[in-house]
C-alpha cells in the first residue's frame, strides 16, 4: 500500500527524511480493525518524529500520521482516535499509552489498523477532510479549553501563535462557545485570519492585553512564555500542549507561585471528548479551517508547509 513514512531522521531538514512509497499492509490483530483511510492531517508530532524526537533508529521506517477519517470493513464512516492503550483496549495490560506513529504505524497511508474501540462514528454532516482535522489538534484544543482550563461562556482566553492547528482550533472553538478570545501572531495576515475565526483581538506576541485573561492556550513555549505568564489573571490557568520554540528559559516560577497560577498539561483527549467535539461542530455549524488538501503522493509538500509555519489551520492529506 502507498504510505508516507519516516525513512530516517534529520534534525535540520525533516522533510528530507520523509519518503512516500510502498509499505506492508497492516498486521491483523485480535480486537483491532483495519480502516481504509480517506483523509488524514499533518501535525507537529510528524515533524518532531522526522527530526528524531521520540523515534529511535530501531523503529524506522515508521508510517507517520496521528489522525484519520475513513471507512471500516462494514462500510461505516469512522474517525480514528489516535491514542493507543490509554484504557487498555487492544494492547497488553502493562503497555504504556502511545500515539499512532510512535509504537504502531500511523495514518498517512491507504490503510491503518487501530484497536476497534478507537473507532468513533463520523457524523454525516462532516466531510472526511474535516473529520481528519479533529482527532489531534481540534481534540487537544477542546480538551485544553473545557477540561484543562475549565472555561465557561463569558470567560476569556489568550491563544498564542495563530496558524498552528491547535491554536486555530482553540480560537474557533472558544469563540463558538462564547469565550472572549485574544490571539497572537507575528504575521499580520494570520492576525487577520484570527479575527475571521472569531477572536475579539489579534496582536503581536508580547503586546499587553486590555485586561488579564482567565486562561492561556500555550503551544509555542519559549518565545511566548513570558507573555503568557504576564497575561493570565491571579489564580488563572495556562494549558500547555506543546512547545515548538523550546522549553521556557527562565520558567518564571516566582510569578507562578506568587500569583497562584495553575499550569496544566494536555495531550489530546478521550474518545468521549472526540464524540462530544464532533457533536459540538454538528450543532453549531462550526468547521475546521483547512489550509489546503494535498494528495498522499505529495505528502512532502504537506509536511514542508507545516515545517515552514506557513499554514493557517490544518494541512490535510487526501488518500
Amino acid at each position: 500500500m502507498l504510505a508516507a513514512y519516516a525513512a530516517r531522521v534529520s534534525p535540520d531538514d525533516p522533510v528530507s527524511a520523509l519518503e512516500v512509497g510502498d509499505r506492508p499492509e497492516p498486521e491483523a490483530r485480535e480486537h483491532w480493525t483495519t480502516v481504509d483511510v480517506r483523509a488524514a492531517s499533518i501535525n507537529h508530532h510528524d515533524v518532531w518524529s522526522l527530526r528524531g524526537v521520540g523515534l529511535a533508529g530501531a523503529q524506522l521506517p515508521m508510517i507517520l500520521g496521528c489522525d484519520a477519517a475513513g471507512v471500516a470493513p462494514d462500510g461505516s464512516e469512522v474517525v480514528v482516535h489516535g491514542v493507543i492503550g490509554a484504557d487498555g483496549h487492544g494492547v497488553g495490560p502493562r503497555e504504556p499509552r502511545s500515539i499512532l506513529s510512535e509504537r504502531y504505524p500511523g495514518t498517512l497511508a491507504e490503510r491503518v489498523a487501530v484497536p476497534t474501540a478507537n473507532l468513533v462514528a463520523k457524523p454525516a454532516e462532516l466531510s472526511f477532510e474535516e473529520a481528519a482535522c479533529l482527532p489531534t489538534a481540534w481534540l487537544t484544543a477542546y480538551r485544553m479549553l473545557f477540561h484543562g482550563a475549565g472555561l465557561t461562556p463569558g470567560q476569556s482566553v489568550l491563544v498564542q501563535g495563530v496558524g498552528g492547528g491547535v491554536a486555530s482550533a482553540a480560537i474557533a472553538l472558544g469563540a463558538a462557545a462564547g469565550l472572549e478570545v485574544y490571539a497572537t501572531s507575528r504575521s499580520e495576515a494570520k492576525r487577520e485570519a484570527a479575527l475571521g475565526m472569531g477572536a475579539v483581538a489579534a496582536v503581536e506576541p508580547g503586546t499587553r492585553l486590555p485586561r488579564r485573561v482567565d486562561a492561556v492556550v500555550e503551544t509555542v513555549g519559549k518565545a511566548t512564555w513570558k507573555h503568557s505568564i504576564a497575561s493570565v489573571r491571579n489564580g488563572g490557568t495556562i494549558t500547555i500542549a506543546g512547545h515548538t520554540t523550546g522549553d521556557p528559559d527562565p520558567a518564571l516560577l516566582t510569578r507562578v507561585f506568587f500569583h497562584e497560577l495553575r499550569i496544566q498539561g494536555v495531550t489530546m483527549g478521550t474518545r468521549a471528548d472526540l464524540a462530544a467535539l464532533m457533536a459540538f461542530l454538528v450543532r453549531t455549524g462550526l468547521r475546521p479551517t483547512i489550509d489546503g488538501v494535498h494528495p498522499l503522493s505529495r505528502a512532502h509538500d504537506a509536511v514542508a508547509r507545516v515545517v515552514a509555519g506557513e499554514q493557517v489551520g490544518k494541512v490535510v492529506v487526501a488518500v
